[in-house]
């Protein structure tokens, strides 16, 4: 089992902001998941600002083309956390053996299995599951695009006569040698510095990134984000038993994960299901009760039984209408916390959840201010942002949702110098 490590500055801001105590500085995260993260060509270009060695950027994340922000770019930003990501990818390849990729006029590193064709028709990018070029290719990139959509690739559905394990191929317990990895990689980690924010076991429940299979060569299943919605009123039965070998699985690999790595683990992301809309949501808290809540609150109940982890749900839209829930299922930290949303006012939500909830995210809106505001809106709003949510803890500067494509460096900049600003330099 790691051995527990000093508790520097970094780490200890966190720490406090989870526990809904006043932290010595705002604690900052971008990078630490795959929904907290930036495009590889914001990264590039922030590594320009900083004058950081100029190497091609890795594309650690390919369906949303996130890029890697190393340890230098870190310090440049001020991030308090140390990412742990599984060396698997969404697309089911290990993010090894990095080569050159040309994508879109930017030098940029990608996995040995990160394997395209160019669709003749239409000129889009099609990337393959496991890179495996002889499957159906999962994803698409239009031509001039910027990431990846899935490609639905599902039979069809008789919803009278269907068997739950054909959505659990993604869900399998982990090998020894995967122990082995996790276990050094949050060994590398935990050096007391930042807090460890780990991304390592598939609990996802009925996410839309995992849906459509985009990992596997083979779907089989309800594997069309549309039909899954059908299906959660159509054969909740059949929704209740995938859900159940989710959490068995789940909780049967964090087991053996923390027999390894003990406490070492500050912040674990359990699902990434969105359940809001702009204006509205993908189902009724009723719904969500009987579907979500009671798993979620057994995978939630092992962790605080049996561990200090603290849990990261991701919800992106008009969420609030199910923090009650989720609060009461064990789940820690809510993000993105996308206050453009209809019921997302920042204020509305601080008050009404301070020392319940933890915010990480709502820092500035990415949809309209940091992407296409000035310097200065970004600063005012990034800075009335951090003033609600910031008194007495329970927040983790982030922006909502990661920093998309052709975001201005300046505003991105100017999103860092706010966060700096607000904590005194």
């Amino acid at each position: 089992m790691s051995a527990p490590k000093p508790i520097g500055p970094r780490r200890q801001r966190v720490l406090d902001a989870l526990a809904h105590r006043t932290p010595d500085k705002l604690p900052v995260d971008f990078g630490g998941c795959a929904v907290t993260g930036m495009h590889v060509s914001v990264v590039a270009a922030l590594r320009d600002h900083y004058g950081l060695d100029r190497r091609p950027v890795k594309v650690c994340e390919p369906y949303q083309m996130l890029g890697l922000i190393e340890a230098d770019l870190r310090e440049a930003i001020g991030i308090d956390v140390a990412p742990v990501f599984g060396r698997t990818n969404m697309f089911g390849f290990d993010n090894t053996n990095w080569r050159p990729w040309l994508f879109n006029g930017l030098d940029v590193l990608v996995p040995e299995g990160f394997r395209t064709t160019i669709d003749p028709e239409t000129g889009s990018t099609l990337i393959y599951p496991r890179g495996d070029t002889t499957a159906r290719p999962s994803g698409r990139m239009p031509k001039d695009g910027f990431f990846f959509d899935a490609i639905i690739r599902q039979g069809e559905i008789d919803f009278d006569h269907l068997d739950a394990e054909d959505n659990l191929e993604g869900y399998t317990l982990l090998t020894e040698a995967q122990l082995d990895a996790i276990e050094a990689d949050i060994a590398a980690a935990n050096t007391g510095e930042q807090a460890v924010f780990a991304s390592i076991v598939n609990t996802a429940l009925g996410d839309i990134a995992f849906v459509p299979g985009i990992d596997l060569t083979d779907p089989r299943g309800v594997r069309d984000v549309a039909d899954w919605y059908v299906l959660t009123k159509a054969r909740p039965d059949i929704v209740h038993a995938i859900f159940d070998r989710v959490v068995d699985n789940g909780i049967e690999n964090l087991a053996r994960i923390h027999a390894r790595v003990g406490d070492a683990i500050d912040v674990l992301i359990i699902c990434g299901t969105d359940f809001g809309t702009q204006t509205s949501a993908f189902c009724s808290v009723k719904t969500f009760n009987s579907l979500w809540q009671p798993h979620y609150a057994r995978l939630c109940g092992w962790i605080h039984a049996n561990t200090t982890w603290k849990t990261f749900k991701h919800s992106c839209g008009s969420s609030e209408r199910f923090f009650e829930s989720m609060i009461a299922a064990g789940i820690d930290i809510i993000n993105p916390v996308q206050c453009s949303a209809s019921g997302m006012d920042p204020q509305m939500l601080k008050d009404r959840y301070r020392g319940r909830l933890v915010f990480w995210g709502g820092g500035v809106d990415t949809q309209e201010t940091l992407p296409f505001g000035t310097p200065g809106d970004v600063r005012r709003q990034v800075l009335e942002r951090c003033e609600i949510f910031a008194p007495g803890g329970g927040f983790v500067f982030n922006a909502i949702h990661n920093v998309q494509a052709m975001t201005p460096a300046e505003n991105v900049v100017a999103m860092i110098e706010a966060v700096r600003e607000f904590n005194g330099g």
